[in-house]
């Protein structure tokens, strides 16, 4: 396996042809990926007190080495999903941290909803990330349509040039009426 190869495997998204879902499969993983990142930073802002609260009552070992990887994960992941860029493997390390989140929730209040469900509404965004990719409006998805021109079908490539559509105000509801068919 060559390493384009891996590299397009690893980014090709999954193409529904609909306008308006790649186009919402966009808006989720930005409002996502960008909601994440606070949590980041009120990891870093008091790592010591999110080590103790948190990682050392889950049982981790080395809980400050834990509390650094997951801030870092979701301070360097959730932009990379944001942006659509890597959005795999991001998405796969937000999913790890929530899974942790959840279990953490878990072990404190039990099966509790109000506690589990902030956790739990990250965690299956982050899942279907990591299974689907970003979608066509990605970073990911120009990148593989660089590497292999013909990994994309036809209709993805046309989604993918909406904005062409949008160019010419006297032909933009012809055009857009023709790329949603």
């Amino acid at each position: 396996m060559t390493p384009t190869t891996l590299l397009t495997k690893l980014l090709h998204p999954t193409v529904n042809s609909g306008l308006w879902t790649q186009t919402t499969w966009a808006i989720l993983r930005t409002v996502v990926g960008i909601m994440m990142v606070h949590n980041g930073l009120d990891k870093l802002a008091d790592i010591e007190s999110f080590a103790h609260s948190y990682v050392e009552v889950i049982g981790l070992p080395f809980p400050i080495f834990f509390s650094y990887l997951a801030a870092f994960t979701e301070l360097a992941a959730a932009p990379l999903l944001a942006i659509g860029f890597l959005a795999r493997p991001a998405a796969f390390g937000l999913f790890g941290t929530m899974c942790v989140a959840m279990y953490h929730h878990i072990l404190v209040a039990g099966l509790s909803l109000p506690y589990l469900e902030l956790s739990a509404i990250y965690a299956a965004c982050f899942l279907l990330f990591t299974v689907n990719g970003a979608g066509l409006f990605s970073i990911d998805a120009l990148i593989v349509n660089g590497l292999d021109r013909t990994i994309l079908s036809a209709q993805a490539k046309q989604i993918m040039r909406l904005e062409k559509a949008f160019q010419s105000p006297a032909n933009a509801g012809s055009q857009v009426d023709s790329v949603v068919k």
